[in-house]
């Protein structure tokens, strides 16, 4: 299948490295006008132009954990690449750390951006661009443990569970406006964010051994997801939760 995303625009968040700069230069490749938003000042211009090899993007600086600042963010996009017809939310953070560690500090810091800076940008592009239209499709990046729960990862669990929960229930409203809304969630894919946490031998061997096939999820693999679900292809998919886990949650 030749997923082709000509003369859409298409909004990443997290865009700067890992899965959101995967995807965003696929959604490229695959002809949208990509923005890429980022809170990394010195890895957005790089990955800015590594999207624009592939196609046409832009990028803009902005963290999407203060919220006031995501409406004028996205009049600003509209106005300068057009109408926004896809939006993949894949800014999120970790702290690894036992569910006894986690502090009211952690909590904040976390729940902050994986599950209020999701759901405010969700808004956000849904009311400027896509409930007026009546069509659109928002891909929110979630994870295998918005199924499942694991080690250290109880601050983690709860916000990417919430990343499933709120997309079951932007679906149900936003269904009547036409706008599709679902989950990605990958397993442990080889990013900055994941590096350091897969150099231990325990933990790695830990991941290794839950993922039936034994092998990390790559960033292909998620993009692929990312932009199926983006595409007229996906016409009749929305509220659901897509893993890309090698077979995780199978278990």
């Amino acid at each position: 299948m030749d997923i082709r995303l000509d003369n859409k625009v298409a909004v990443v968040t997290g865009a700067a490295s890992g899965i959101g700069l995967a995807c965003a230069e696929l959604l490229a490749e695959s002809g949208a006008k990509v923005a890429l938003v980022d809170k990394n000042a010195e890895t957005l211009p790089g990955a800015t132009k590594r999207v624009q090899a592939k196609g046409v993007a832009k990028g803009y600086l902005q963290d999407v954990t203060v919220i006031p600042a995501l409406a004028p963010l996205v009049s600003r996009i509209r106005e300068e690449l057009g109408e926004i017809d896809i939006l993949v939310c894949s800014a999120g953070i970790n702290i690894p750390q036992l569910a006894h560690e986690v502090t009211e500090e952690d909590w904040h810091a976390l729940n902050d951006v994986n599950a209020k800076g999701l759901f405010f940008c969700n808004q956000a592009v849904a009311v400027q661009s896509m409930i007026p239209r009546k069509r659109g499709s928002i891909i929110n990046i979630g994870s295998q443990m918005s199924l499942v729960g694991g080690w250290k990862r109880a601050n983690y669990c709860a916000s990417k569970g919430a990343v499933a929960q709120l997309t079951k229930a932007e679906a149900v409203d936003w269904a009547p406006y036409n706008i599709r809304i679902n989950v990605v969630a990958p397993t442990f894919v080889l990013t900055p964010l994941s590096q350091g946490m897969l150099e231990d031998p325990e933990f790695r061997s830990y991941v290794m051994d839950n993922i039936l096939y034994h092998r990390l999820a790559t960033l292909d693999d998620v993009a692929t997801a990312v932009c199926f679900l983006a595409s007229d292809e996906a016409s009749m998919i929305t509220g659901a939760i897509l893993p890309v886990d090698g077979g995780w949650t199978a278990k």
